[in-house]
């Protein structure tokens, strides 16, 4: 996989974490970037962490899977990104303060890495950079929460449910490339 794929992903997968900070930004009554750094560091965290868990748990399973392994890569990206933008769509409000305590933010940090577990899982079916897969995946994170929390304190819910659905296409995407890359397709 290479480096454009592993960017898509990482950005695919930072869509929640920017979805929840544009939430916790619109709930700001002032722009408070000490919160936002906070909301930054535990989403980028936790979203590096989740794929490295999910890569070893993959590496555990790898040889009773390797004949079906892109199989299995395509639809877990496909749940994932089906998933976000079923969310995306979905009508129903969700409550937001801005709130950047511990048990909130590991609450809401696990909540938005589910699904770089899943996508680490993937990567030990995949040859991957794993170090630098990760890194991109928490920095790119870090920079979109932040952004996302200035962006919710200045605009409001406007952009959250479209970016909360492109991350999911993106995911789809990928997931149509790596079946098609291995049925030899393209």
């Amino acid at each position: 996989m290479g480096i454009l794929e592993i960017l898509l992903i990482s950005v695919g997968l930072a869509m929640d974490a920017f979805a929840v900070a544009i939430c916790k930004g619109l709930s700001m009554k002032k722009m408070n970037w000490k919160k936002a750094i906070i909301i930054g560091l535990y989403f980028g965290i936790f979203q590096a962490i989740m794929p490295v868990i999910g890569y070893y748990l993959g590496s555990t399973f790898e040889e009773f899977v390797k004949n079906i392994d892109h199989w299995i890569a395509f639809g877990l990206l496909a749940f994932i990104g089906g998933n976000m933008i079923k969310e995306a769509l979905n009508k129903e409000s969700e409550e937001v303060n801005d709130d950047t305590g511990v048990k909130t933010m590991s609450l809401l940090a696990i909540a938005t890495s589910i699904d770089a577990l899943a996508v680490g899982i993937t990567f030990a079916l995949l040859d991957i950079n794993l170090i630098l897969s990760v890194l991109l995946i928490g920095i790119i994170t870090f920079l979109l929460s932040i952004i996302g929390v200035k962006i919710g304190n200045k605009f409001g819910v406007k952009y959250k449910s479209k970016a909360e659905a492109m991350g999911g296409l993106i995911l789809i995407l990928l997931g149509i490339k790596i079946v098609i890359e291995h049925l030899g397709l393209f």
